[in-house]
């Protein structure tokens, strides 16, 4: 197993939206006689991208998993989706590859999308390919991009190969170490020739800055190369490869993925340079304990992702970390502390499923489907050395939307369908807001919550509704006062009675509920005290404006009466709850909203449409980050302005804008709009 692991890859594709992961994914798998031709995202025929929601928008809306052989490796690929959308669990899917071939398109170059993208690949601390796509198009502009990976990035790129001609005279490719021209042929063959002249000198440029950085990377051979002016190709080749798994530098690929221009290139690269299992770091367990990813250490294996299948039910896809796994096997879940007996194991291509005949080791994706209670970031292990692995992180979600049944008494079924999904894409969050009683879905962004109710509605045949979610206004106070609430009720026999005085004063913000007892002399028993205090928080849960709950308010309860008789604790709370109304409506009454804190990542050239939209929001610009032509706009927005911002941002930014944003704090509503919202709560029926 040991050859076999040395040979092995197992990596991602990965770059930001419409770059052409999946177009090299499709060329992989025609160069790896996988399939005998290229499908088209267009027609919705490639093999990665199957799902009826990604053929419709024709792009991946969930990872895409490929297994090929290339030059008798064995590859496991992982197809990222590139819309921030789609990729929230990014960490996930990171910690299940060795090494990543980062996609950059170069009629766009680097985009702000692709920085964020980059950020996750280094937080996963992952070696890398580069490959520059779409050489072939009429705007490329190769020496743009492959700038930007340095001055945007931030990393040095090295160049591999260097373009022969770009748009409709792409030709071919120079290998650079090599010194070798390849010209392009059918069904993306390559014929050796020679350099075109004009090329000549500037290639022997790039040659020599290339073997000066790989012999950086190793001082034996930075040693060799100074002596003697020259390494060989072997030297060559161990060196680049030490320098990408040490993240020194990270190699440059090219090519045109649609017209299955240069891939076999970047494959035999892939081979060449990018890691094997045996050469990932260990792996991080919850307790501080570490796995080797070795064949002979005890079994680990690591759910990073379910898929629901319409024939087999859920699919638990996972890294193999340690050890050897195989069908039929019983494992032990380390997160449940039960154990569970594994089906047969498969590999993918697409949404083809090939039966495993044999054990697999470290570095192996591989699918079960049916396991009883294991879900996303479970760790499966032999049972006589348990070991969980650290889960990853998620992305916050940043857009909720209310949820609301086609047809009246179908809540349940639509609640029921929502956890069904919630297994399958683990960047969803459904909640019920108990003030509202909303039921919310929160997700990556808009198109990430409509697609996913277009999937429910086609898999469970569920009428589901988007709404808004209402906003969780708060009311508060603004200036003292003082009222008595007397409850006096006689209506034969025993009585009720009950008889307090307050006096309310404002709290500073966010300092919640403060209750003192001042009463002195009896003149209301301690036993009746507590329901004063219970009555007051009752009636706060709805406000005198809107109906909001109050807050931040001080209550001070000082005299009364009571009947020795009739007196009761349900008679004190209600005239605690009738004390605190009369006190609220002479104490100034206001409006508060939720001020959310607002990252908005733009191309500098939007700076001014976005101040201005913040402007028009009622938002407060905080500050701003501007480099290498990328700015950071830090913000405070109403929550109430922010509902429909995602499709604004794509809309302004031509899709390059991104943001976060969480909740920061409760601010008045002007008054203007304060009237408009208490005007609508008293006539919801109109709105």
């Amino acid at each position: 197993m040991l050859e076999k692991l040395v040979k092995q890859r197992t990596y991602a594709l990965v770059g930001s939206g419409g770059c052409g992961k999946t177009s090299i994914a499709e060329a992989m798998l025609v160069q790896a006689k996988v399939i005998p031709r290229l499908g088209k995202i267009e027609h919705g025929t490639t093999t990665l991208d199957y799902e009826p929601e990604e053929i419709k928008r024709r792009g991946s809306i969930q990872p895409g998993f490929a297994y090929f052989s290339w030059q008798k490796s064995n590859h496991y690929l992982v197809d990222i989706p590139g819309d921030t959308n789609f990729h929230g669990d990014i960490q996930y899917l990171l910690t299940a590859v060795d090494g990543v071939v980062f996609v950059l398109d170069v009629v766009d170059g680097v985009k702000p999308m692709a920085k964020k993208v980059w950020q996750e690949i280094e937080q996963a601390q992952l070696p890398a390919l580069m490959f520059l796509n779409k050489l072939d198009r009429e705007l490329a502009d190769f020496e743009s991009a492959y700038k930007g990976i340095q001055k945007i990035l931030g990393v040095k790129p090295v160049l591999l190969f260097y373009p022969i001609g770009s748009g409709e005279n792409f030709q071919g490719l120079v290998d650079v170490l090599a010194y070798q021209a390849y010209f392009f042929a059918e069904d993306g063959l390559l014929q050796k020739g020679d350099i075109p002249a004009n090329l000549e000198e500037k290639i022997k440029e790039i040659r020599i800055s290339l073997i000066e950085d790989i012999a950086e990377s190793d001082e034996t051979l930075m040693e060799k190369y100074l002596t003697q002016g020259e390494l060989s190709p072997e030297e060559l080749l161990a060196g680049l490869r030490k320098g990408v798994l040490n993240r020194n530098f990270f190699p440059v690929c090219l090519g045109a993925a649609l017209e299955n221009k240069g891939i076999n290139l970047l494959l035999n690269f892939i081979n060449g340079l990018l890691p094997c299992p045996l050469d990932r770091a260990p792996f991080s367990g919850e307790n501080n304990e570490t796995r080797a990813s070795d064949p002979d250490a005890p079994c680990a294996a690591f759910v990073f992702k379910t898929i629901a299948d319409p024939f087999t039910g859920h699919l638990s896809v996972l890294r193999v970390l340690s050890g050897k796994i195989g069908s039929d096997m019983v494992l032990f879940n380390a997160n449940k502390g039960h154990k569970e007996k594994l089906g047969q194991l498969f590999v993918f291509e697409g949404k083809k499923q090939i039966p495993l005949k044999e054990e697999v080791g470290p570095g192996a994706i591989v699918a079960v489907a049916k396991l009883k209670d294991t879900k996303t970031g479970h760790t499966l292990c032999a049972e006589q050395a348990p070991f969980r692995l650290k889960k990853p992180a998620l992305a916050p979600t940043i857009i909720s939307y209310a949820l609301a049944a086609e047809k009246q008494g179908e809540e349940d079924k639509v609640f029921a369908s929502v956890q069904k999904i919630l297994d399958e894409d683990i960047t969803l969050h459904l909640a019920r807001d108990e003030e509202t009683g909303d039921m919310l879905l929160s997700g990556m962004g808009q198109l990430h919550i409509e697609t996913t109710i277009e999937k429910i509605k086609r898999r469970y045949k569920v009428g589901i509704v988007l709404q808004q979610p209402k906003i969780p206004y708060r009311e508060t106070i603004k200036s003292k006062a003082e009222a008595q609430g007397k409850y006096k009720k006689q209506t034969g026999g025993r009585g009720q009675y009950g008889d307090c005085w307050i006096r309310l004063e404002p709290l500073p913000r966010g300092k919640g509920y403060e209750f003192v007892d001042a009463i002195v002399g009896g003149v209301i028993p301690k036993q009746y005290i507590p329901a004063v205090d219970a009555g007051i928080q009752e009636a706060a849960q709805k406000g005198v404006l809107a109906g909001y709950p109050v807050v931040d308010f001080k209550v001070t309860l000082y005299d009364g009466s009571y009947h020795s008789v009739d007196s009761s604790e349900m008679a004190f709370k209600i005239a605690g709850s009738m004390a605190f109304k009369n006190a609220v409506i002479k104490s100034k009454p206001v409006l508060l909203e939720p001020i959310m804190k607002v990252t908005i990542y733009i191309p500098d050239q939007y700076m001014g449409d976005i101040i201005g939209d913040i402007s028009s929001r009622r938002g407060k610009v905080l500050g701003s980050d501007t480099k290498d032509g990328l700015t950071e706009v830090k913000a405070e927005v109403p929550m109430a302005e922010m509902l429909s911002y995602a499709q604004s941002l794509t809309s302004m930014t031509s899709g390059q804008g991104t943001y976060v944003m969480e909740f920061d704090h409760y601010a008045e509503v002007p008054a203007q709009i304060a009237e408009k919202i208490i005007a609508e709560s008293k006539n919801p029926q109109e709105h």
